[in-house]
């Protein structure tokens, strides 16, 4: 029993090993291909990969000259533990750029984001950004939407309005939703950085995000969706071969 187990346990750390390389890989490239060298006001998103994004801007040699905006709470602590100085979307609304992850990413740069429940404070500086740019690894690639981010659409609502919201997201064809929920950590629904909830709705694969996304946004209670669309300017993947991919918006 021991013999057999010890390869399959080494296999899994190698993997592990090889997903946060092409995590790193990704992120350094997109930094060095893409930070303006004059940027004044720079967006930090939150994830597994933009750890890296943050660690690699905290080495650049200007950054004192800008600050770091973030999208909730875990990407402040990353701005504060590489020493860049942190601002606020209130003090400076106009961002020369943004990095952020994805759950997953279509050829066109429609995106799926929303998993670790920072969907509207990322969305919100995104927007604000003159470029955004998505850092991921290869198993964030997908050729529709939904077809590998199989959890659904995360959705920001108002708390007390998730009873209603439900009901409308099965009139709009919705396969399965569910409140999320908080863990072993928390009895009840995770809550946002914006004290909302959270709805994960599957429609399972997505023909037409932008449709549904406006569909979605008009429900009465709904903060804003998941669906990132044709707001990213490039997606950077590390590849399980040691290189990085590159997908570019055509908008």
């Amino acid at each position: 029993m021991l013999r057999r187990f010890i390869p399959r346990y080494y296999s899994t750390i190698e993997i592990m090993s090889q997903i946060e390389s092409a995590k790193k890989l990704a992120a350094y490239k997109a930094v060095d291909e893409n930070f303006p060298k004059d940027a004044k006001v720079v967006g930090i998103g939150s994830g597994s990969t933009v750890i890296y994004v943050a660690e690699r801007i905290g080495q650049l040699p200007n950054k004192d000259d800008f600050k770091c905006i973030p999208t909730g709470f875990q990407s402040r602590q990353l701005i504060i533990d590489n020493k860049l100085h942190l601002g606020s979307i209130e003090q400076y609304p106009d961002l020369d750029i943004a990095f952020d992850g994805a759950d997953e990413v279509a050829p066109n740069l429609d995106v799926i984001k929303g998993g670790g429940a920072c969907l509207f404070q990322e969305k919100l500086v995104a927007s604000n950004a003159k470029k955004f740019i998505i850092v991921a690894d290869y198993r964030k690639k997908s050729q529709i939407l939904g077809s590998k981010w199989t959890q659904g659409i995360p959705i920001e609502i108002v708390p007390n309005s998730y009873t209603t919201i439900i009901r409308e997201l099965f009139k709009l064809g919705c396969k399965k939703v569910e409140l999320r929920q908080g863990g072993k950590a928390k009895a009840g629904p995770v809550i946002t950085d914006n004290n909302n909830f959270l709805l994960d709705a599957d429609f399972a694969e997505i023909e037409n995000p932008k449709e549904l996304h406006e569909k979605i946004k008009m429900l009465v209670g709904v903060v804003d969706t998941g669906l990132f669309i044709q707001m990213a300017d490039k997606a950077y993947f590390g590849e399980e071969d040691g290189d990085v991919k590159t997908w570019e918006s055509k908008k």
